[in-house]
C-alpha cells in the first residue's frame, strides 16, 4: 500500500470512528461525514488521475455534487433540530416520538 493510499483510507477510517463512537452532537456528525466524504472525493480524484482515462474524471465532480446536497440536507435538519428541541444533541432525538 503505498503513502497516499494509506492516508486517504486512514482519513476515512478516522471519520468513521469518530461517527461511531463520539455520537454526541449531531454538528460532530456531520463533521465527521464530511471528512468522509471529503476523503473518498480526494481518493477518486487522484484514482481517475492515475487511470489517465477521461471516462472518469467527472465521477469526482458527481460524488461532490451529492456531497453538497448531503451537506445541505444535515444543515437543515440541523437547524430544524435546535429550533424543536433547543439542543443539538443526538441523545434528545427519540424516532418514536414524532
Amino acid at each position: 500500500m503505498t503513502p497516499v493510499h494509506f492516508s486517504f483510507s486512514s482519513a476515512f477510517i478516522l471519520g468513521l470512528m469518530g461517527l461511531a463512537f463520539h455520537r454526541t452532537h449531531l454538528l460532530s456528525a456531520l463533521l465527521c461525514l464530511e471528512g468522509m466524504m471529503l476523503s473518498l472525493f480526494i481518493a477518486l480524484s487522484v484514482w481517475s488521475l492515475q487511470l489517465e482515462a477521461t471516462a472518469y474524471s467527472a465521477a469526482p465532480m458527481l460524488l461532490l455534487a451529492f456531497s453538497a446536497c448531503e451537506a445541505s440536507a444535515g444543515l437543515a435538519l440541523l437547524v430544524a433540530t435546535a429550533r424543536t428541541h433547543g439542543t443539538d444533541h443526538l441523545q434528545t432525538l427519540n424516532l418514536l416520538q414524532c
